[in-house]
């Protein structure tokens, strides 16, 4: 048995599809085909179901898979326990980022880091918030930068990035444009795009609505600020997002503060507690780049 083997192993459990999984790891499928293969001989048993269009864990793989994980992660701290001690950091590190991300200091943290170990393989993933989350606490991501409705995750740590209110955009001849200040219930008549569930500005929303009563339209959702922005330019629906996200549509856009929406939506940094030294030194990184902001 090989760590490269469990390595393909946890790469198709996690895709669960040969194909991406080869694409992941950057060698043929045949080769991940034939090694999986011959590490279900050496184990006397299966670890996948092949004959669906995924590739589904048997129960041996279900067994097998935490195990797998955990060699792979033990293997990775022989490595970076003796470049610590030496001053050399190597490894992996994945990253998680939420769709559309435009927050430049996220970027300018990863390439200081790079500059600084350029013998850690970086991957990026983008994803909704909810899903990178979950990707931090199964130990398939190291940290992600997600938007969130909450500062605290359960069995993880966060460093709070961006809180801000959410607002109404509109185009300058709306009646909501109008309004000094605009409410849930102000917003029950017209149609509404925003971000979709899992994203931390929608939950924001619908937790507000739901605690008042307030069943808004929502017509539309995208997950790209940008996008949000350009339909309710053209007047085909009501925005929904925080308040630096309209900046640069301000000749175009009014912006107005929902006043009865006072929890704030949060971009955070989110990481498992007992975190590597790699991990570690891309924080440092990170709280450096953001405080330049």
């Amino acid at each position: 048995m090989e760590l490269r083997q469990l390595e393909y192993f946890v790469a198709v459990a996690e895709e669960q599809n040969f194909t991406r999984a080869a694409e992941r790891v950057h060698i043929s499928q045949s080769g991940v085909s034939a090694q999986i293969r011959q590490l279900e001989r050496e184990l006397g048993a299966e670890l996948f179901d092949r004959s669906g269009r995924t590739a589904t864990l048997t129960v041996a793989g279900k067994a097998a898979l935490e195990h797998a994980r955990a060699a792979l992660a033990a293997a990775g701290a022989v490595g970076e326990a003796v470049g610590e001690v030496s001053d050399l950091i190597r490894g992996r590190l994945a990253i998680g980022m939420v769709i559309g991300c435009t927050i430049t200091p996220l970027f300018e943290a990863l390439a200081a880091f790079h500059r600084a170990h350029p013998g850690v393989e970086i991957s990026l993933l983008e994803g909704n918030s909810d899903r990178l989350v979950e990707g931090v606490r199964a130990g398939t991501l190291d940290l992600a930068l997600v938007g969130t409705a909450t500062a605290v995750h359960e069995g993880l740590e966060a460093l709070t990035i961006i809180s801000e209110r959410l607002v109404v955009a509109v185009p300058p001849d709306h009646p909501l444009a109008a309004l000094p200040q605009v409410t849930l219930t102000d917003l029950s008549t017209y149609p509404i795009v925003c971000m979709p569930p899992g994203t931390g500005l929608r939950a924001v929303f619908d937790q507000a609505c739901a605690a008042q009563g307030v069943r808004p339209v929502i017509a539309l959702q995208a997950s790209a600020a940008d996008a949000i922005a350009d339909l309710a330019a053209r007047g085909v629906a009501v925005g929904i997002l925080s308040a630096s996200m309209t900046d640069r549509h301000a000749d175009r856009l009014t912006a107005r503060t929902i006043a009865d929406v006072e929890s704030p939506a949060l971009v955070a940094l989110v990481w498992r507690a007992g975190h590597r030294p790699a991990v570690r030194e891309l924080l440092a990184h990170a709280r450096r780049a953001f405080a330049l902001r």
